[in-house]
């Protein structure tokens, strides 16, 4: 295993641009805040459940960029735009692709030697394999994937920037978003209502809660992080078996579950194995003190919190 040295904590006080609104962006934000950062949140529009300070930016045009990143003077940043709708990018995938490099290139360019962490995803891989780590060979099976791995290169060509690939992200979100719910919130709403659950038994991953993504964000602000670090929970699970324990969390049966095949839905386009594996987490975990958990202690913590 490699181990990681070295490392420079960022001074408390620091301000963060963190360009992307939702459900992960929000939740960096408010773990930068919690240690006593500023973070500013920036998107086209204000986000739904805004809670701090938020800038207008539109990522894909240069000016704009320029103008926030003036504004906010930030020391650091946190790019976790889109699209990211793998569906979405599949339908239009010209379109995917020209969104995400332009952000990518606009906001390097924007704001030239400050540390950046880019969130990436497992979708650079074209899932035959359930282990991917940060040596893996890359080969996108989707829109999506093609797209975010060309922003991963312009933002590793740009300086100091690390590339956080991170696994599925679910956590709460409220019935009534404006957009899609992940995962989770999405089948434990459904669940809760005594509608049933239809969820591919032939599609893999390594789910990530929400907050464990937040925490290991921040703590890659910090200089010596590695320049490309594989976030991805330690359980390999089925969407169908994962459903199933959210079940088992909520105290529905699970034969509101149904198992169909990945083709079967909107899950068609996604790789069989979207997992990540690592050879530096464990390491960098250990450093900074965290930890990530599981798929049933996610689900009871989550439970937990909403009771």
């Amino acid at each position: 295993m490699t181990r990681i040295t070295a490392t420079s904590a960022p001074m408390p006080g620091s301000t963060t641009l963190v360009v992307g609104s939702g459900f992960v962006g929000r939740a960096v934000a408010a773990r930068l805040t919690a240690r006593g950062d500023t973070a500013v949140l920036a998107s086209r529009r204000p986000p739904a459940r805004q809670s701090g300070p938020w800038v207008r930016l539109d990522a894909a045009d240069a000016a704009s960029c320029a103008r926030a990143v003036k504004e906010v003077g930030p020391d650091r940043l946190v790019l976790v735009h889109g699209p990211s709708d793998v569906t979405w990018c599949e339908a239009d995938p010209v379109r995917a692709a020209e969104l995400h490099a332009a952000a990518a290139a606009n906001l390097t360019a924007a704001a030239p030697g400050r540390r950046t962490v880019l969130i990436s995803t497992d979708n650079v891989f074209d899932g035959t394999s359930p282990v991917n780590d940060e040596s893996a060979a890359t080969a996108p099976a989707n829109a999506y994937g093609r797209a975010k791995l060309a922003a991963e290169r312009i933002v590793r060509d740009a300086g100091d920037a690390t590339v956080l690939r991170v696994s599925l992200v679910y956590g709460w979100e409220p019935a009534d978003s404006a957009k899609w719910l992940n995962f989770f919130a999405a089948c434990a709403h459904r669940l809760r209502g005594g509608e049933r659950v239809e969820a591919p038994d032939d599609q893999w991953t390594t789910p990530v809660l929400v907050d464990d993504v937040a925490a290991v964000s921040a703590a890659a602000l910090t200089a010596g992080t590695p320049g490309l670090l594989h976030l991805g929970g330690p359980d390999r699970v089925s969407r169908a078996a994962w459903a199933e324990i959210i079940a088992d969390g909520l105290g529905v049966p699970r034969s509101r579950v149904v198992r169909v095949p990945k083709a079967h839905g909107r899950y068609a386009s996604r790789p069989t194995h979207t997992c990540l594996t690592s050879t530096l987490l464990d390491d960098f975990l250990l450093q900074h003190g965290l930890r990530v958990r599981g798929v049933v202690e996610g689900a009871r913590d989550l439970m937990e919190a909403a009771s």
